[in-house]
């Protein structure tokens, strides 16, 4: 167990000193140390129509939907003038669960750039169920008081946490369990770090995971992870996430519009050695190590 810790501790570190020490124009540890904190970007929403913004602004964050999507139109902020400035309750009552008339109406009015599929497995026709699903799930709230209250009902206690975004993957139509978490996360809960492709690809080279993790089991090592380097989860997710993504969305002025590269594969390459060299033997070479060789 404290091996873990010690281990867990130093991956932690490498992965924070890692890109301002790499001499890439403007990443500094000032810089890096912006995006861990959570509302220092992006203020926690004030109102039901900013939370279910909030909610489309995540469901967008998966595969190719971002480019898809908010690219198309130039950004989810414009789909207001399609969704009565994304009020719920207007938009279930002006559309009446009809996710083609939804689309029809984005076609319309935003022009969204690219061809725009509408087979049941396409992404558009995808996202507009998105849309009418969180309306109905951000109505059930008098306020967004009402809402946080009920988000804070599971963060407060540890052992009901996880269930929270198991619950929203259900409740809104296309939103997995690490949407969920990146939902949740956005908007300042720092015990929801989103077990994406980057810190899966990086966790699971690093063997702070097992590879056959599925999303949850990678949520709990974040926070182990987290929880031994003495930070919290979100922190530690966007420590690994910026080096997984190379994007720093806030920061246009570097690179290409904020995108300096990934440097998964060389950060692994860097760090794996260092914690390999920190485990202890196991099966046959524990055995030699203790005793001094087979013979």
């Amino acid at each position: 167990m404290k091996d873990n810790m010690v281990i867990d501790q130093k991956a932690y570190q490498l992965a924070k000193e890692y890109l301002p020490n790499r001499n890439i124009a403007g990443v500094t540890a000032t810089l890096v140390e912006k995006y861990l904190n959570p509302l220092s970007l992006n203020p926690k929403p004030t109102s039901k129509e900013a939370i279910y913004q909030r909610i489309l602004e995540s469901a967008q964050n998966a595969n190719m939907k971002a480019g898809v999507i908010g690219k198309a139109i130039g950004g989810v902020q414009r789909l207001s003038s399609v969704l009565e400035g994304f009020n719920a309750k207007a938009v279930l009552d002006k559309y009446a669960g009809d996710c083609e008339a939804i689309l029809d109406d984005i076609v319309e009015k935003l022009k969204p750039k690219g061809e725009i599929r509408r087979t049941s497995r396409s992404i558009w026709p995808h996202y507009c169920q998105t849309i009418l699903s969180a309306a109905n799930f951000i109505d059930q709230f008098s306020s967004a008081s009402d809402f946080f209250g009920w988000v804070d009902f599971f963060d407060r206690d540890e052992r009901a946490r996880a269930s929270l975004p198991m619950l929203l993957s259900r409740e809104i139509e296309g939103f997995g369990f690490a949407l969920s978490c990146d939902f949740l996360k956005e908007m300042g809960y720092i015990n929801f770090p989103k077990p994406d492709v980057h810190l899966r690809d990086i966790f699971t080279a690093l063997s702070l995971c097992s590879e056959k993790s599925d999303d949850y089991q990678l949520f709990k090592a974040v926070i182990r992870v987290a929880g031994h380097a003495d930070v919290s989860p979100y922190n530690a997710d966007k420590v690994f996430w910026l080096i997984g993504s190379g994007y720093f969305y806030n920061d246009p002025h570097l690179g290409n519009e904020g995108r300096i590269g990934s440097c998964k594969k060389e950060f692994i390459e860097y760090a794996k050695p260092v914690l390999e060299e920190m485990r202890p033997p196991t099966g046959l070479n524990q055995i030699f190590h203790k005793t001094g060789g087979p013979g």
